[in-house]
């Protein structure tokens, strides 16, 4: 009885195949895979697309048993009541204000703070990123009396600097330990070959290193500014005056009203809609930056 041979080669039918769809199948796991990221990608998308659709809806359809889900009952009239409010625009340029300023000295200190415990060994540097870390430990709520107390001694209370001072305080820790994960991944021996090649040290660092380190200095900034935009309860304890209040203390003016009118949810939403406009500008202006980070970083050398 003779044994039967088998071509080593595709089988008839994988031969028969069209080249196009050879290596395109799709997997069943991959499949599921897809549905499942989709679903969970549109159930963290639905509260901010409810809250932009509220923001357009008028306040009694809000109010309504039947909820709708298209913005069949379209209306700028809640964006209109919040931007004509004197209080909202109070606000927006005191958040402007606070945020730009905490988010500059954070990523000055905390970028030379990463710098010096990343390149340079001294004496006392363990001790400094061992007090880093156990500062973040600390709760913001057991410092409220003790701020209170310095902000109003120094006469600092419901002004730029005293809040700013306060939130890169609360932020610098983080940040360090941020960059210094960045600032670690960037060997030195690019810098060394730069000066190798005639550079400074400066100019080493300015052209070679620093623009690897760029994405590193985005992302910390993203987490900077949303923290300090969206901060509320240190802005409650240090800016008491109705005239200082950034936008999530303004915010909160909606539920004092409610008592004798009842909250309307639909300027809620148009106000909440509008406190997110600066963050998503941001976030699109520092993406782009971040990409020609790395691409320059590529290149450089």
């Amino acid at each position: 009885m003779s044994a039967v041979l088998t071509p080593a080669g595709p089988t008839v039918a994988a031969a028969h195949e069209p080249p196009r769809l050879r290596g395109r199948r799709v997997r069943p796991a991959k499949i599921l895979l897809s549905v499942l990221g989709l679903a969970l990608a549109l159930l963290w998308v639905f509260p901010v697309y409810w809250m932009m659709l509220s923001a357009v809806t008028p306040d009694a359809v809000l109010r309504s048993s039947t909820p709708s889900f298209l913005p069949v009952h379209f209306t700028l009239t809640n964006l209109r009541s919040v931007l004509t409010d004197s209080g909202f625009l109070n606000a927006l340029g005191m958040s402007l204000m606070v945020t730009g300023l905490a988010l500059v000295l954070v990523l000055v200190f905390a970028f030379f703070a990463a710098l010096a415990i990343s390149r340079w060994r001294f004496r006392g540097r363990k001790s400094f990123i061992l007090a880093v870390l156990f500062i973040q430990m600390l709760p913001a709520e057991g410092l409220f009396i003790a701020q209170y107390q310095m902000m109003s001694s120094l006469g600092l209370l419901n002004q730029v600097v005293g809040i700013s001072v306060l939130y890169v305080a609360m932020l610098v820790p983080f940040t360090i330990w941020m960059l210094r994960g960045f600032v670690a991944g960037v060997p030195i021996e690019l810098e060394e070959a730069a000066m190798v090649d005639g550079l400074s040290r400066t100019k080493a660092f300015v052209r070679i290193t620093f623009p690897l380190l760029a994405p590193g200095l985005v992302a910390s900034g993203v987490y900077a500014f949303l923290q300090a935009w969206n901060e509320f309860t240190t802005a409650l304890v240090i800016l008491p005056a109705e005239s200082a209040q950034t936008l999530p203390i303004w915010l909160r003016s909606f539920l004092s009203a409610s008592a004798n009118r009842g909250i309307d949810w639909a300027e809620v939403m148009a106000a909440s809609t509008l406190i997110a406009v600066p963050v998503i500008v941001f976030f699109l202006f520092v993406q782009g930056r971040m990409t020609s980070g790395l691409v320059s970083g590529a290149v450089k050398g």
